[in-house]
C-alpha cells in the first residue's frame, strides 16, 4: 500500500483532525479528582466510539477507577503481518491555578504566538494530543487504501496521571490481549523541541525517608548542648557522606548493574550538541555539579543518581530558638538505571545509614515507592526502521535518547508481555504540561501524524 496517498489525505483532513481534538479536550477527564468521574467514562465511550469508526472492537473496561478501552483491528489479510500495540492515556491533570489561565482550560482553540500556532487546552499535549495523532494516521490509511498496513491494538488507559493504580492488575488479567510483536508510547518529545526522538532509556525510582531520633523530648541547647547527642547533626553528616569527591554515590553495590553507554549511543547523543550552559542557565544555574567524567546528558540519561529532597528538624519557625531537637528527618530520592535492583539498594542504604548512625539514636525508615530502569536495545530492527520513519518526516535526524525521569508503563510491558517498548512524541520543551496555559504546537500534531503514518508503513514493510 502506497504511502504517498496517506500522506496527502492528512493534510487535506487536518481541520477536521483538529476539531475531533478538540471534541476529546473538551472532556474534563481529570483523574485524580473524584467530582470528575463521569468525564473520564465519558472520554473512554469517546474513544471507544472513535476506534469503532476504525472498524475496531473496542471496548470499555471497568476497573477499581477509572475504565481502560482496548481494541484491535485488523488488515484484510493478516497473515504473518506485524502486530503493533500503541499506548495512550486519556485522563488529565487538574487545572489549578484556573485565575492563570488565559482561557477556559477546556475550552481548546487555536493560538497564534510568535513560533507558531498552538493547540491551546488542558491535556492538549499530554496525552490528548499525542494519542489523536496516531488515531488519526490510521484513520487516513483505513480511508485511502479502506485498510491497514498491519494488526493495530490500541490500548488507552484514564489513570496515569494519578498513579495507574488499576493498571498492573489490569495488564495481568489481560497479558493475552495485549502481547504483540511492536508496543508504541506516545507520552515524550522532540529533543530540545526540534529533533525526532526514540526514547530508550528509562531510569527507575526509589525513594526513602529516614528519621533519627535521639533524645525523648526537644532540650534547651544551654543546659544539653554539648553532651546530648543532635539528631540534626548526626543526619547532615550521613547525608554529606553519601556522595564522594568526585559526585559518586557511597552506598555499597550501588553501581551493580550500570551499564556502559554504547560507543553509537554516545556519538548520537554528542551529536545533538546539547547546550548544558544554556540548560542550566535557565535555573540561574552554571558549573555542572554531579558525577565527575561524563556529561551532562550522559548524567541525566545515563547514569544514576541520589538526591536529598527535603530535610526537617528542630525549630524552623520565625525567629529564634535554641533548641536541641530530639528528630530529625530526611527525605531522599535515588534515579536508577539498567539493571540496577531498587529492593538491593534499599536494603543496602538502610545498612549503610544504620552503621554511620550512633548506637544511642534509634532509626525509622519509610520506604516511598521502588521502580526499575528500563534499557531498549536500540539494534532490534523495528527500532531502526522507526528512526528512518521520523527522519524522513523532520528536518533533523531522528535520534536514540534517554529520559532522565521515570516512565512506568514502559517496564510494565517489559516484565509483563515480554516487549521492549518504543516511545515516541512530538510534544516541545515548552508546552508547559501540568501547568497553566498547556498547549501543543500544530506543527507537532500535523507532523505527528504524518510521522506515525510513515512509522506505521515502515514497521510493516
Amino acid at each position: 500500500m502506497s504511502l504517498a496517498p496517506v500522506l496527502a489525505q492528512i493534510d487535506a483532513d487536518l481541520d477536521e483532525s483538529v476539531e475531533r481534538l478538540f471534541n476529546l479536550l473538551r472532556i474534563r477527564s481529570i483523574s485524580t479528582d473524584p467530582l470528575y468521574k463521569e468525564d473520564c467514562e465519558e472520554a473512554a465511550d469517546w474513544l471507544v466510539n472513535q476506534l469503532a469508526l476504525l472498524g475496531s472492537d473496542a471496548k470499555k473496561y471497568a476497573t477499581s477507577g477509572h475504565p481502560m478501552v482496548l481494541g484491535d483491528v485488523f488488515p484484510n489479510n493478516s497473515d504473518g503481518k506485524l502486530h503493533i500495540l500503541f499506548y495512550g492515556h486519556y485522563d488529565v491533570q487538574p487545572v489549578d491555578p484556573v485565575d492563570l489561565w488565559d482561557r477556559d482550560p477546556f475550552d481548546p482553540a487555536i493560538e497564534a504566538t510568535p513560533k507558531g500556532e498552538v493547540i491551546r487546552g488542558r491535556g492538549a499535549s499530554d496525552d490528548k494530543g499525542q494519542l489523536m495523532t496516531f488515531i488519526e494516521a490510521c484513520r487516513a490509511w483505513k480511508l485511502v487504501h479502506g485498510d491497514f498496513p498491519c494488526r493495530i491494538t490500541f490500548f488507552f488507559e484514564g489513570e496515569e496521571e494519578s498513579g495507574s493504580p488499576s493498571l498492573v492488575p489490569f495488564m495481568q488479567e489481560h497479558k493475552e490481549k495485549l502481547i504483540s510483536d511492536v508496543v508504541l508510547i506516545c507520552d515524550t518529545g522532540l529533543f530540545q523541541s526540534e529533533t525526532p526522538a526514540i526514547v530508550t532509556r528509562l531510569r527507575g525510582l526509589l525513594g526513602e525517608e529516614v528519621t533519627v531520633t535521639g533524645p525523648d523530648k526537644d532540650l534547651h541547647s544551654g543546659m544539653y548542648g554539648g553532651p546530648a547527642l543532635n539528631p540534626i547533626r548526626i543526619l547532615s553528616k550521613v547525608l554529606a557522606n553519601l556522595h564522594d569527591a568526585d559526585g559518586r554515590i557511597t552506598v555499597p553495590g550501588f553501581y551493580e548493574g550500570v551499564p556502559d553507554l554504547p560507543v553509537e549511543i554516545s556519538d548520537q547523543w554528542e551529536a545533538l550538541k546539547f547546550d548544558h550552559q544554556n540548560f542550566l542557565g535557565n535555573v540561574d544555574l552554571s558549573v555542572p555539579a554531579g558525577e565527575q567524567g561524563y556529561t551532562p546528558l550522559e548524567m541525566i540519561w545515563s547514569r544514576p543518581t541520589c538526591e536529598i529532597n527535603g530535610i526537617i528538624g528542630g525549630y524552623t519557625g520565625e525567629g529564634f530558638k535554641t533548641v536541641l531537637p530530639s528528630k530529625a528527618s530526611a527525605k531522599v530520592s535515588f534515579r536508577l538505571v539498567g539493571d540496577q535492583d531498587p529492593h538491593k539498594i534499599r536494603s543496602s542504604f538502610r545498612e549503610y545509614i544504620r552503621s554511620m548512625v550512633p548506637d544511642d539514636c534509634k532509626i525509622e525508615f519509610i520506604a516511598h515507592g521502588a521502580s526499575q530502569g528500563s534499557v531498549m536495545s536500540t539494534q532490534a530492527p523495528e527500532f531502526k526502521a522507526a528512526r528512518k520513519a521520523l527522519s524522513e518526516e523532520w528536518p533533523n535526524e531522528a535520534a536514540f535518547v534517554g529520559c532522565g525521569g521515570s516512565i512506568p508503563i514502559a517496564g510494565h510491558f517489559q516484565k509483563i508481555t515480554g516487549v521492549t517498548p518504543m516511545l515516541i512524541g512530538f510534544g516541545k520543551d515548552d508546552d508547559q504540561l501540568h501547568s497553566p496555559n498547556e498547549k501543543y504546537d500544530l506543527e507537532s500534531f500535523h507532523k505527528g501524524m504524518r510521522s506515525w503514518a510513515r512509522v506505521l508503513a515502515e514497521l510493516a514493510d
